[in-house]
């Protein structure tokens, strides 16, 4: 047996005359070294954050060959770390350096400069996971948008080369400027043009939503942070076959099933994209459509990855989203997952996780199906609850309404009158906004 050491000569193995050398169809794996620097008042220890940041890298297939870590009291206004730290990520030699908080344009510029590599900091590695996990055409707008708006005031680094070709040159100022002004110009309009098409796809949602309402159907949005298990627990609920994978952001697009409750009644439960700490505002704005299923929904099922060592501080964050959405009034019910990696000691102790988790949580394993009836009463208890009186005259041409007040309702007396049929009874309260035009609560 022979090992081919690097110079040594290669064996006889490779193409015979007249034949092509195979060109490689995959791109070589890109190497990076991670940087994150723990800054005074930080929740997460910046340890632990370089280890969600080495989840996401592996998702854009990306390999950790290193890290950097520095403690400061503020990040360097040119180049994020102090210059010890930045020499010591330059002498590995990396292809790619990723860094853990989100960069400014000059930063960027001088850390290339500085390091000779490509540099990429939390915000672009999660704007290339999107584009890799959108597929729907709402998922896609939505990617470009917030690429657009993150690369616009990045766009001068494209035109350096030309300030190096002379000095004061005022024939090479103008070319430079003229092209950039273009390039801005038009990510502008593509900016603007974008925007419109998401707008109709809000405008398009909002009438399913109405046509969900006018059918009855309760909506319960699983919320949480990303991996939590919240595509594996729609799939259980469902028997559904939503992607399910091992990284950050496995899924991207929202996708919606029918749920049966323990009491007979069918509810809409839409799986969302997840949290995660650090997520740009900007984000938040682009992906304002599909969020609008979370604060459409009737219910929120907040899932929590108990095992996560993180746990709280993720719970927090995905709390913290929702309340700058401004779902932190609507009703949750905690899905504590995982549970069946837990050792039986640990259980007990689950309802302490935060120090003030909600009274309503539930103990699940999406994966096995344990306590997901459990769940389904709980949330039925809540869509079923909160039931006011009404007193409407409902018109014959809107004989559907009457419909849903006998199916989800409960009818006290009812008559036909000259004006339309006449209802007096109790409705839950998510459907009163349907009856506002025809009569108003009773008391």
């Amino acid at each position: 047996m022979t090992q081919d050491f690097e110079g040594a000569a290669a064996p006889q193995s490779g193409p015979r005359q007249g034949q092509q050398t195979p060109i490689p169809t995959t791109p070589p794996e890109e190497r990076a070294v991670l940087v994150g620097v723990q800054l005074p008042g930080s929740e997460w220890r910046v340890e632990d954050s370089l280890d969600e940041l080495e989840q996401l890298a592996a998702t854009a297939g990306v390999r950790a060959v290193g890290r950097g870590v520095q403690r400061l009291e503020a990040p360097n206004p040119r180049t994020f770390v102090g210059r010890g730290k930045l020499e010591e990520i330059a002498d590995l030699l990396p292809s790619l350096a990723l860094f853990d908080d989100e960069l400014s344009p000059g930063q960027e510029r001088h850390l290339e400069d500085r390091l000779n590599c490509k540099v990429v900091d939390r915000t672009g590695l999660i704007l290339d996971i999107f584009a890799r996990r959108a597929h729907t055409h709402e998922g896609r707008l939505q990617v470009e948008l917030a690429q657009l708006e993150y690369r616009l005031p990045r766009l001068t680094r494209m035109w350096t080369h030309l300030s190096r070709q002379g000095v004061g040159g005022v024939g090479l100022r103008g070319p430079g400027e003229t092209q950039l002004e273009v390039d801005r110009r038009k990510a502008r309009d593509r900016i603007a043009h974008i925007k419109g098409e998401i707008e109709q796809v809000r405008r398009r949602r909002h009438l399913l939503r109405e046509q969900r309402r006018q059918g009855g159907y309760p909506v319960v949005a699983l919320v949480g942070y990303t991996n939590a298990g919240k595509s594996t627990l729609l799939n259980k609920l469902a028997g559904a076959s939503v992607l399910t994978e091992d990284k950050l952001f496995a899924t991207l697009d929202p996708t919606t099933r029918q749920v049966r409750l323990p009491g007979g009644t069918v509810a809409l439960w839409t799986d969302t994209v997840g949290f995660i700490q650090k997520l740009p505002t900007g984000l938040v704005a682009a992906f304002r459509a599909t969020l609008e299923e979370i604060v459409e929904a009737d219910v929120l099922v907040h899932v929590v990855d108990v095992t996560h060592e993180n746990a709280q501080e993720q719970a927090r964050i995905v709390e913290e989203t929702l309340g700058s959405l401004g779902v932190a009034d609507k009703p949750v019910v905690v899905a504590l997952n995982k549970v069946d990696l837990l050792a039986p000691e640990d259980v007990p102790a689950l309802p302490d996780l935060d120090g003030d988790v909600p009274e309503d949580y539930v103990l699940i394993s999406a994966e096995r199906g344990w306590g997901l009836e459990e769940l389904r009463r709980r949330v039925e208890s809540i869509v079923a609850g909160d039931l006011v009186e009404l007193s409407v005259t409902v018109p014959y041409s809107e004989s559907s309404l009457v419909d849903l007040f006998h199916h989800r309702g409960q009818v006290r007396r009812e008559e036909y009158t000259e004006r339309g049929t006449r209802i007096e009874g109790r409705i839950p309260l998510r459907y009163r906004r349907l009856f506002e035009a025809y009569g108003g609560a009773i008391g």
